[in-house]
């Protein structure tokens, strides 16, 4: 199994919204004590393994538009199915501390979730998305990647833990549908 979380590598854009995914897969990360310590595929990743399976975390090192070289890549050298690769990302279209757990579907208007599936092939992909909201008054490219406020990391940083602790449980019994009904919320 591969989880992927999508984001902008750098300093730069650290606390931005657009790496809601880059922070939801470091704090997998600290659940299943993994470091992010080796680097291929144009990303960079780390595994552990559960129940004799190997479970990879990686964070692309691509900017988010072209997320899915490296998913491709990964998915190819680990050789694994895109029905066991789990994408999570944010979401602008669905509420500030709304999550969205999907089986497959379209990128929608995420660009990096898009460009998985055009590189991949395939839109059976599953992918939990991280809502965020969109403030109406900024241009959208400037709000994706501005700072993620304090008052919205309060509403984000529990899901964030959430989403570690549903994921622990889905690599352990593997039921989409009940990752769904621990993770899908109204915000």
């Amino acid at each position: 199994m591969i989880i992927v979380g999508l984001g902008n590598p750098g300093k730069k854009y650290e606390n931005t919204h657009h790496n809601a995914g880059f922070m939801a897969i470091d704090r997998i990360a600290e659940e299943l004590a993994v470091k992010f310590n080796k680097k291929g595929c144009q990303a960079e990743y780390g595994f552990t393994s559960v129940n004799g399976e190997m479970i990879v975390l990686a964070k692309p090192q691509t900017y988010m538009n072209l997320s899915g070289e490296s998913v491709k890549a990964l998915i190819s050298y680990f050789k694994e199915d895109p029905k066991n690769v789990i994408i999570i990302y944010d979401d602008i279209e669905i509420p500030l501390g709304a999550i969205r757990v999907r089986r497959d579907g379209s990128g929608g208007t995420h660009n990096g979730m898009k460009n998985i599936i055009l590189e991949v092939g395939t839109k059976e992909i599953p992918r939990i998305r991280v809502g965020l909201g969109v403030d109406k008054s900024m241009d959208l490219a400037d709000y994706v990647l501005s700072p993620i406020s304090k008052k919205d990391m309060e509403i984000i940083a529990p899901n964030l833990d959430k989403i570690a602790k549903a994921i622990d449980q889905y690599i352990k019994d593997r039921d989409i549908e009940k990752l769904m009904q621990s993770l899908n919320t109204k915000g």
